[in-house]
């Protein structure tokens, strides 16, 4: 069966088609497991792994008023599940973006004056 140059070309367009649908859902998959992931970390130490410092327990400081607040004395990051639940993502095209919008899930990625990168 002989094919036209536009008929190869319209194959070739519904093949490139059907790959970037392919592309962007791969996307999602990954992102989603990305969020599952962070979401899961949250309230648990983390060791040193690629390039990133051990997690330093929680001092006596913050503790006390976890306990006080009726929170676990000693599980980073979680107190009302707010910030787990607020852990969120993005898929546009080939890329994607998981994070939470809370300005003190900034903090505890980067620290502050009293609080270390978690």
């Amino acid at each position: 069966m002989e094919m036209s140059l536009s008929g190869l070309a319209d194959v070739l367009a519904r093949a490139a088609a059907d790959v970037r649908i392919e592309s962007e859902l791969a996307v999602v998959v990954v992102a989603k497991e990305i969020q599952a992931g962070a979401k899961e970390k949250i309230g648990h130490y983390q060791p040193e792994s690629h390039g990133f410092t051990e997690w330093a327990p929680l001092t006596e400081a913050t503790q006390d008023p976890r306990t006080k607040q009726g929170y676990a004395p000693n599980d980073p990051l979680e107190r009302s599940g707010e910030l787990r639940e607020s852990i969120d993502m993005r898929a546009e095209g080939n890329g994607a973006i998981v994070g939470t919008p809370l300005e003190k899930g900034l903090w505890m990625e980067n620290g502050t004056e009293t609080v270390p990168p978690r």
